[in-house]
């Protein structure tokens, strides 16, 4: 009988030892694909921001007669897409949002409007971002910490992003 001296392969051990490694490999990497994710999705909603608030400053300058639009008014003059028009039941890159017009037109109350955007999920794991954001009459893009998942709607408040 021949005895099996020279067997190939690995051990149970080295096996185990490979695992444990890609274990901790993964535990490094993951949460900052986590974090790479949130911040795509905030510089996509900025992106969307500024988008809007160009979309409103057309709207009221062409169709609006001053007055400014809703997402559905803006999307019906072609003026931001389908994706970002529902984008206020249905989130776009993890990401709410909502344009509100208000004003009579009148010298003591004059068009004006806010967009705003909030994070779907805005805590834990599974956060979507960390930050709301909004514009309105001034153009200027705000941010504030995320404490809930709804869009501004009445004023934008916040620090001017590009000054923190």
């Amino acid at each position: 009988m021949k005895s099996n001296t020279h067997q190939k392969g690995f051990s149970l051990i080295e096996l185990l030892i490979v695992v444990a490694i890609i274990g901790i490999i993964a535990a490094i990497a993951i949460p900052n694909l986590l974090a790479s994710r949130r911040a795509a999705n905030e510089a996509s909603a900025i992106a969307s921001i500024r988008t809007m608030t160009s979309a409103e400053a057309t709207y009221a300058a062409t169709v609006g007669q001053g007055a400014y639009g809703t997402l559905a008014l803006l999307n019906g003059q072609g003026l931001i897409d389908s994706v970002l028009a529902n984008a206020d039941v249905t989130p776009k890159s993890g990401y709410l949002f909502n344009a509100t017009p208000s004003g009579a037109g009148t010298a003591a109350s004059p068009f004006a409007y806010v967009t705003g955007t909030a994070p779907a999920q805005y805590s834990g794991v599974t956060a979507t971002g960390t930050r709301k954001f909004c514009s309105d009459t001034t153009g200027v893009v705000n941010a504030v910490t995320a404490a809930d998942s709804t869009p501004a709607s009445a004023s934008c408040a916040g620090t001017p992003i590009g000054n923190n």
